[in-house]
């Protein structure tokens, strides 16, 4: 993988220490730290919890839970972008070996990470914006946003700086099929998981 590796942290970590603190009063809460600024997310409602399980089923089907690689939900992956900074993704595909990766704050390096996918919620600006810039710095070689505000489906690929060089939309109606880098091949049905994802009425 072309992941960027990242040097073992050491010393104080106010922030890291804040965040846990967070997590603590707040059972059900994620809470990551990017660019050096605490993102504190509430629980997904129920659809988000059905998108993330059926777009688990297409990789797992590919035989991508197995021996070479792993299908992971809420995996700390740490970033090279500040001194305690750190994303949780929705889903991720790790190297099978990512336990031998582990940094800190049960966080592991980007370098045994294949690709990342969130579905949005009430904070959707995160993952359309601030989560590209640190997956790319990461060098993170594909992500993938389940737009449920907009009703898109998001693929970046080939990272390069602190962005992605390749970001295509998807519709309802289109089927995506994600790049060979992952491992295998994943195929999504963009108006199912749109469906099976769109928020509940208030």
């Amino acid at each position: 993988m072309s992941a960027a590796s990242v040097e073992r942290p050491h010393g104080d970590r106010p922030q890291i220490a804040e965040a846990n603190r967070l997590m603590e009063r707040n059972p059900g809460y994620r809470v990551e730290i990017i660019r050096g600024n605490l993102i504190v997310s509430p629980p997904p409602d129920g659809p988000h919890a059905v998108a993330l399980t059926d777009l688990m089923l297409p990789f797992i089907a590919a035989g991508l839970h197995g021996s070479d690689t792993r299908v992971v939900q809420g995996l700390g992956l740490w970033l090279p972008t500040g001194t305690e900074d750190y994303a949780i993704p929705d889903l991720s595909l790790v190297d099978a070996d990512f336990r031998d990766h582990s940094v800190e704050n049960n966080c592991y390096d980007p370098v045994c990470f294949r690709l990342v996918l969130e579905v949005t919620s009430n904070n959707y600006r995160n993952d359309l914006r601030g989560k590209v810039k640190a997956y790319a710095s990461a060098k993170i070689p594909v992500y993938v946003i389940v737009d449920r505000r907009h009703q898109r489906l998001h693929v970046l690929t080939d990272p390069a700086g602190d962005d992605y060089e390749n970001h295509r939309p998807y519709s309802p109606g289109e089927v995506v099929t994600l790049p060979a880098v992952i491992g295998a091949e994943v195929t999504l049905d963009v108006d199912a998981i749109l469906k099976a994802g769109r928020p509940e009425a208030n």
